[in-house]
């Protein structure tokens, strides 16, 4: 196997955290399925496409600057894997507390082109600063200080979010009015998503710690 490529064990666990994130309402789901309802499906897989090439940058720059701090300054990466700990658990007590789901963006009055809802998914992701916290305090989880192909296997992980994630979003902008309608009506749905993203999260938070604390 080739040495970029993580274990089997940490594929999985970060392949779960990938799905969660994904069905998990916040301002790019609001953005797709808005997008759908209003304009069609053409313009909410646009706003896909958008949101992809964002997360595209988001990866590369939190793999290659991690992989900077890790040769810089390994104190410094095991503090961000610390903090991205304790970040993780507050997105946990976040969905908890959380009461409402998705709000959906109201309709222009004029229709935008298709390259608007593209370039509005590029700036949604890009500016959107739990993405940016995300991909900078998750990723680092994955690797460790000794690993000589971390920058590989990070980035490995950043592809593997996107071949997980994408199709999920695609097929919600697909069933774009069944899934606003759920999320808008069902307070038990938001509850499960909401729940669910907090225990996947949780648990991630209280083993690094654990695993850091022992080290």
């Amino acid at each position: 196997m080739p040495l970029f490529i993580p274990d089997l064990s940490i594929l999985l666990a970060f392949a779960l955290a990938a799905i969660v994130l994904a069905i998990t309402p916040g301002p790019d789901m609001a953005l797709f399925i808005s997008r759908t309802v209003n304009y069609g499906r053409p313009h909410g897989v646009a706003a896909v496409l958008g949101a992809t090439t964002g997360l595209l940058v988001h990866i590369c720059l939190a793999a290659f600057g991690i992989s900077l701090l890790l040769v810089a300054a390994p104190t410094a990466f095991l503090a961000l894997k610390i903090a991205g700990a304790l970040y993780l658990l507050w997105l946990a007590i976040q969905a908890i507390r959380q009461s409402g789901g998705i709000t959906l963006l109201a309709k222009a009055r004029k229709t935008p082109t298709l390259k608007q809802s593209y370039l509005t998914g590029i700036g949604i992701n890009l500016t959107n600063p739990k993405v940016v916290l995300f991909f900078v305090t998750f990723l680092p989880q994955f690797v460790s200080r000794t690993d000589p192909d971390a920058s590989g296997k990070l980035l490995f992980l950043g592809g593997e979010f996107l071949l997980l994630s994408v199709p999920i979003v695609i097929g919600i902008v697909m069933g774009a009015e069944w899934v606003a309608n759920l999320l808008l009506r069902s307070d038990k749905a938001q509850k499960i998503l909401n729940w669910s993203f907090a225990a996947v999260f949780a648990t991630f938070a209280a083993t690094i710690l654990l695993v850091e604390g022992r080290r």
